[in-house]
């Protein structure tokens, strides 16, 4: 890590993480810091500004992507992933397709839950059982290639697939493969929203309402000489300026997820270290296009002409994030750059497009969006943007929770909502969670039957050259038919208290705790 007037910099070249080399590898990590020269202080509590509330601590009943931060620090996942490049790899389980649609997972010995129960293969299916068909869960779409899930063994599970899925193992990395207590579930039901029990490093001590999350070390942890904190002390602060001030002060070791408004106060503050680095975190509208007016696919194109995302990312991200052409980067292995020049700033296009679907006069277009100051900045220029050209733009803005509950849930209250896809370790975990039909963040719930194939084709070849081909015929079925509106990529903004060591950012832009020590 390189030091500038007593400030630790990381700045990570995207493009070393996310190219595909010529023989089809992922690229690992250049220059990545090395932290294990630091001295570990025995125990200590990180104290940590989150940018908002959790939706549940129950990761099938969650909605944010906020919520993963917080949740990894109470359940670990069947399968895990580098940092690198986002790869599976072995978390609780080891798994292998012992044919096209069968996978088995071995589970690691000796784990257990923080109630004392066990982490065996009986546990496992209650997990994926619950999570593709309990009425509450969020994720059934992940796991919807599933046929059946049978305990073969005390520790092995075999999942037969209705289809192959090459993509499952990274889909048990995210929420789907968070195991929770099955002892809890039955016990409290609704309640483990707020009372979780899972098997990750920390366990869970105390959740106050916009206020805090608090957990605690797990002394059974399966990971020798883990965790090294002794516990994590969340303090929920939606105004990322306060949040920044908080580390200043030294009330709090770390503030993630800044704004690039704050880059040169992180620089000119004394004894903070500074993250930056790549994610493939995508500001986006997301579509209703179940209701009108954003069912008429010229309604939605015309939004798309009449931004110009170069400017939003000037004015709205402060330069510090990249103009986005689809959900992917340039830079990621499946991005297809044929998508790039569909959706020019074209204004008079907009306009044509709006006439031509029967709206000369203009359109009433309702948008959900969050209040803290930097959303309310970039709800103001897509306002500008599409007023320009003939829509009505109302936004209605709250809390992260709030908003995106109204849009997601079953009120289905906005025509369209400007918030963040937080991405996922594969591709097809993303293009499935906001397009395929009745994915929880797909509001209209419907997907015609060619982008239904596409999507099952990019689960089923694990050549990833192939992959990449199927991919772009997704983005050029999303962009062509308008199903959102991509803005741009942001770069993960970070700013540490000196104490704070050991911290890798990672692409997802989410930041896990497990290397994290208090300096000696």
């Amino acid at each position: 890590m390189k030091t500038q007037n007593e400030h630790s910099r990381t700045v990570l070249s995207r493009r070393q993480i996310l190219a595909l080399s010529g023989g089809g590898a992922i690229v690992g990590l250049l220059g990545l810091p090395t932290f294990a020269e630091e001295a570990v202080a025995a125990g200590g509590i990180l104290k940590v500004a989150a940018p908002s509330n959790p939706s549940s601590l129950d990761p099938a009943t969650g909605g944010s992507g906020n919520d993963h931060s917080i949740l990894w620090t109470m359940y670990d996942t069947l399968v895990e992933w580098d940092y690198e490049a986002l790869m599976p790899a072995p978390g609780l389980a080891e798994w292998s397709f012992t044919g096209p649609t069968t996978l088995v997972l071995d589970i690691r010995k000796d784990v257990t839950f923080h109630d004392g129960t066990s982490l065996d293969a009986e546990a496992v299916k209650f997990n994926l059982d619950r999570n593709r068909g309990d009425a509450r869960s969020n994720i059934k779409s992940d796991l919807a290639s599933i046929d059946t899930v049978e305990v073969t063994g005390p520790l092995q599970v075999t999942i037969k697939l209705k289809s192959a899925d090459t993509a499952l193992p990274a889909i048990l990395s995210d929420r789907a493969g968070m195991m929770v207590s099955p002892a809890n579930i039955k016990a409290l039901g609704e309640d483990t929203n707020r009372k979780p029990v899972g098997a990750g490093p920390w366990k869970f001590v105390s959740w106050a309402d916009n206020e805090n999350v608090i957990v605690t070390r797990n002394e059974t942890y399966w990971r020798a000489g883990m965790p090294k904190l002794d516990g994590i002390e969340f303090r929920i602060i939606p105004e990322a300026a306060t949040a920044l001030r908080s580390v200043a002060a030294g009330e709090q070791d770390m503030a993630f997820t800044l704004p690039s408004r704050l880059k040169p106060v992180i620089a000119r503050t004394p004894d903070l270290q500074e993250i930056v680095a790549p994610t493939l975190a995508c500001l986006q509208i997301y579509f209703n296009y179940g209701r009108a007016p954003l069912d008429n696919p010229k309604v939605r194109q015309a939004i798309n002409f009449a931004i110009d995302r170069s400017a939003f990312v000037a004015v709205g991200m402060g330069g510090l994030g990249e103009a986005a052409a689809t959900v992917l980067p340039k830079a990621h292995w499946a991005y297809d750059e044929s998508v790039a020049d569909l959706y020019p700033h074209d204004p008079d296009k907009a306009r044509a497009l709006l006439a031509e679907a029967g709206f000369k006069d203009g359109v009433e277009l309702s948008l959900g969006s969050y209040s803290d100051q930097d959303w309310v900045l970039r709800s103001e220029i897509i306002q500008s943007q599409l007023e320009a050209v003939g829509f009505r733009v109302k936004f209605t803005r709250g809390t992260v929770a709030d908003i995106s509950g109204q849009y997601f849930g079953n009120e289905k209250k906005f025509d369209g909502l400007l918030s963040l896809w937080t991405g996922r370790p594969d591709p097809s975990m993303t293009f499935s969670s906001l397009f395929a039909e009745g994915a929880f963040y797909n509001a209209g719930r419907g997907a015609e039957a060619e982008l239904s194939s596409l999507l099952q084709q990019s689960r089923s070849n694990e050549d990833m050259q192939s992959r990449a081909v199927i991919f772009g015929g997704i983005q050029r079925f999303v962009m062509e038919n308008a199903l959102f509106a991509p803005l741009a990529f942001q770069f993960e903004l970070d700013a540490l208290a000196a104490r704070a060591k050991g911290y890798r950012p990672n692409l997802l832009g989410k930041p896990k705790f497990n290397d994290m020590h208090i300096a000696a």
